[in-house]
């Protein structure tokens, strides 16, 4: 089990301005909207609903917002809902996967390539970079959840698979992850419900894509990526957007302003 890796820094741009926490607050609302459609709308009785509640109070999301949203999973609205995954190419080789929700299939998927073919991308067919990741379960705790060893040994103990533990300054870094435990996909719920006994509730905690591998990018793609990767960020229909990317510190500062 690793103990400790470089954080990776273009890995969390959510909360960076108004807008994006805006787009977070309709994110979070709609995951728990479609976690309340596919089972019980009873957090207690629904492993992935209650995930959603836990990630949405992590930030702030108000009580009603939260009830509203469970509410919601009883209209006719949501039937029209398509949970879709879209991958492709970004500039210098980076992979791209798109996790969409929306009720206009044509729509969102003329957005989302137009946003690949406009910032030096390529949307693919599916499984064309799925196949070089994982699903798996990842929990996020904040720096002062405590210490690497505290942490280490908290995910030992609940059966997680890695850790990861990037304790960057937030004057560098504005949303950068504490710990990041991986777990397999089917632990997740049974680790997240351990971890959280010890050290409190966490940041996160979700079902994600982890690549096997990162590409190297620098110079100015890297300025072209991360314009890629905001306009898909900026999308109302997307959900989550994953990517594999590795770039310096210092091209970050100087090409992604």
């Amino acid at each position: 089990m690793a103990g400790h890796s470089k954080f990776k820094n273009i890995m969390h741009r959510k909360g960076r301005a108004d807008a994006q926490r805006s787009k977070l607050f309709s994110k979070l609302s709609r995951d728990i909207t479609v976690a309340a459609k596919s089972g019980m709308p009873d957090p207690a009785m629904n492993p992935r609903l209650r995930l959603a509640v836990n990630n949405a109070k992590a930030e702030s999301l108000p009580k009603d917002v939260i009830q509203r949203a469970i509410n919601k999973a009883s209209s006719g609205d949501v039937d029209t809902m398509e949970e879709i995954r879209y991958e492709g190419r970004g500039p210098g080789g980076v992979g791209i996967i798109v996790e969409a929700l929306t009720d206009n299939r044509n729509r969102a998927g003329s957005n989302i390539r137009a946003a690949f073919s406009k910032n030096g991308g390529a949307l693919g067919e599916i499984n064309s970079v799925a196949f070089m990741w994982d699903r798996v379960g990842q929990i996020i705790y904040k720096a002062e959840a405590g210490t690497e060893d505290a942490v280490m040994e908290a995910a030992i103990e609940a059966g997680a698979q890695d850790v990861e533990s990037d304790l960057v300054k937030p004057d560098i870094y504005e949303d950068a992850p504490g710990h990041t435990i991986w777990t397999s996909f089917e632990d997740l719920n049974e680790v997240a419900e351990a971890m959280s006994k010890v050290l409190g509730d966490p940041k996160s905690t979700a079902l994600v894509w982890r690549p096997q591998s990162d590409v190297a990018v620098t110079g100015e793609t890297v300025g072209t990526l991360m314009k890629l990767l905001d306009a898909l960020d900026a999308e109302d229909d997307v959900q989550n957007v994953y990517s594999n990317e590795d770039i310096s510190d210092e091209d970050m500062a100087k090409f992604a302003g």
